[in-house]
């Protein structure tokens, strides 16, 4: 059983990060590029999307007591191994977990063509995800 309380503000946090992001995908590359502005929004919408998303599935992993994973990316995996995920989507999130981390670490040399590329491409896996979740948690609720 999910702990309610707990997963909630990770799940609001989610869904209001996907509605910047989606806004954020009319952002042509070339303004990614030169407008510093619209570079650290993109930045921003990203990391907290994936942050949230990997926040959301160490809750699931605490509450159905699996094992715990020692990276973030190895998280997706664990869901995935409990059949919560696909391999698929669980490849497709651990993906952005590992880019997670290039966007905390090195953030001012990352490539803004990466950066475009996942921005109009990898958000149909964090929808993905945070339908499954909030379809299970509601499943579980009625059990």
């Amino acid at each position: 059983m999910f702990d309610q309380e707990g997963i909630t503000d990770h799940i609001i946090e989610l869904e209001q990060a996907i509605i910047d992001w989606k806004r954020y995908q009319q952002i042509k590359l070339d303004e990614l590029k030169t407008d510093r502005d619209k570079k650290n929004m993109v930045l921003h919408a990203l990391l907290v999307s994936i942050q949230a998303a990997i926040d959301i599935a160490n809750h699931i992993i605490a509450s159905k007591k699996l094992p715990r994973p020692s990276t973030y990316r190895e998280s997706f995996d664990i869901l995935a191994d409990a059949k919560f995920l696909t391999s698929k989507l669980a490849n497709q999130l651990a993906d952005l977990a590992g880019f997670r981390n290039v966007l905390v670490h090195i953030y001012w040399r990352l490539d803004m063509e990466l950066v475009y590329n996942i921005l109009q491409n990898d958000l149909d896996s964090i929808i993905n995800f945070i339908q499954l979740v909030k379809k299970k948690i509601n499943e579980e609720s009625q059990d």
